[in-house]
């Protein structure tokens, strides 16, 4: 029962690896449907150990009102109703 549980620990180990990622479901799809080849196996493996890019987020200061809840168009901070949508911010 050991032997079983081990080998089944070790064949999702990619999966195991890469669960935080973002391309997570790639990797499980690879480890389950070639992963027996162990060339899928080693392929999901690397997928999951390599770093995922770092997409830089920028925001843009200097708008000093707020925005609607329902169609995100900026508005003045007085403002109750959006100018865009007419929803109630």
């Amino acid at each position: 029962m050991f032997f079983l549980i081990s080998c089944g620990l070790l064949y999702f180990l990619p999966s195991i690896i890469g669960h935080r990622k973002r391309s997570f479901p790639g990797i499980f799809l690879l480890n389950i449907f070639l992963g027996w080849t162990g060339i899928g196996w080693v392929a999901a493996l690397i997928w999951a150990c390599t770093a995922e890019v770092e997409v830089p987020i920028v925001a843009v200061a200097g708008h000093g009102g707020r925005y609607c809840s329902r169609c995100g168009a900026p508005g003045p901070m007085a403002a109750n109703f959006c100018w865009s949508c007419g929803g109630r911010i």
